[in-house]
């Protein structure tokens, strides 16, 4: 529960003259049909922002480009930059608990020796936790979540039912003469830095000799793989389906589509955008903030783009 003038210092609105009017207790956010007084909704448009403003709503983020506009008077609108951003700011405000999150481990959760918890730290049904797990305060894991021994995950982190985390890598030596596979140790140790989010049946494996690490606020969708040895940036975002194999390099703010490939040892530089079903080979090195890469091999937008076009006009 919060008042507008709560709101507005939420998301970083300057509360003088832009906040007026009776204060209003507000409770949740709202899609535009169905507001009430209680709710906080957003605007992208001057379009939508008429919308907002006819609506029950008690108050609206809407986008700072139409300040001077037919609601400039507007006592129930807050302006911002970025309303979208804005309204899943609030949105998590909001869902948050007044005073110390209580934390507990389900009845049914399986927890190793010497396993650190934090507070606030939520274990949900059919967790397993291996020997020696850190876990820091404030997370949630839910529905048979695994967590291997040697594992390391930081304040406020969210895994997603059925998620593994530390399982061993996929590392094998050959013998020559024979044919004969032999696994390489993987004895490293997986590192989950604070704030990431971990979706549904993904798996993340520890490092061989070393350690995988997973920068803070780095979001992980469903069904993804991350490989032995991998480092994944902060701020990170990875689709559905995405594999990452081995000892490759996702850097910061990366953007990754779904089901992305990345070959072992591979490089995908800070802002890079890689496109839905993009692939990149083993050893390569994607760079360039911003820049978007697409195709099989992997390669920029517009160079994939004139391709297609080539391949058409045959």
């Amino acid at each position: 529960m919060a008042k507008r003038t709560e709101v507005a210092a939420w998301v970083g609105a300057e509360v003088a003259g832009e906040v007026g009017g009776p204060e209003m207790e507000l409770v949740r956010v709202s899609g535009l049909e169905g507001a009430t007084a209680d709710a906080v909704v957003f605007a992208m448009d001057a379009v939508t922002l008429a919308k907002a403003v006819a609506s029950g709503a008690g108050l609206v983020l809407g986008p700072r480009k139409e300040r001077e506009g037919a609601f400039a008077g507007e006592a129930r609108v807050v302006w911002v930059g970025d309303p979208r951003y804005a309204f899943a700011v609030v949105g998590k405000k909001l869902g948050e608990p007044a005073g110390e999150r209580e934390g507990w481990i389900h009845a049914t959760a399986v927890v190793g020796r010497e396993v650190s918890i934090g507070a606030g730290t939520r274990v949900g049904p059919g967790v397993v936790l291996g020997d020696g797990v850190r876990i820091g305060r404030d997370c949630e894991l839910m529905a048979r979540v695994v967590v291997y021994a040697g594992t390391e995950l930081g304040d406020g982190v969210v895994v997603q039912a059925g998620a593994v985390l530390g399982a061993t890598g996929f590392g094998y030596a050959r013998n020559g003469a024979t044919g004969e596979y032999v696994m390489f140790p993987q004895q490293g140790r997986l590192v989950v830095e604070d704030a990431v989010e971990i979706g549904a049946n993904t798996t993340i494996d520890r490092g061989a000799l070393g350690e995988t690490r997973i920068g803070r606020g780095t979001k992980i969708d469903n069904l993804v793989h991350v490989g032995h040895n991998c480092l994944i940036g902060k701020n990170v975002v990875i689709a559905a389906q995405t594999g990452i194999s081995g000892s490759s390099v996702v850097e910061d703010g990366a953007i990754l589509g779904g089901q992305v490939g990345i070959g072992e040892h591979a490089t995908v530089g800070a802002g890079v955008i890689l496109g839905g079903g993009a692939g990149v080979l083993s050893g390569k090195k994607m760079h360039g903030p911003g820049e978007v890469f697409w195709g099989r091999p992997a390669r920029p937008l517009k160079e994939y783009l004139r391709d297609l076009a080539r391949l058409k006009r045959r």
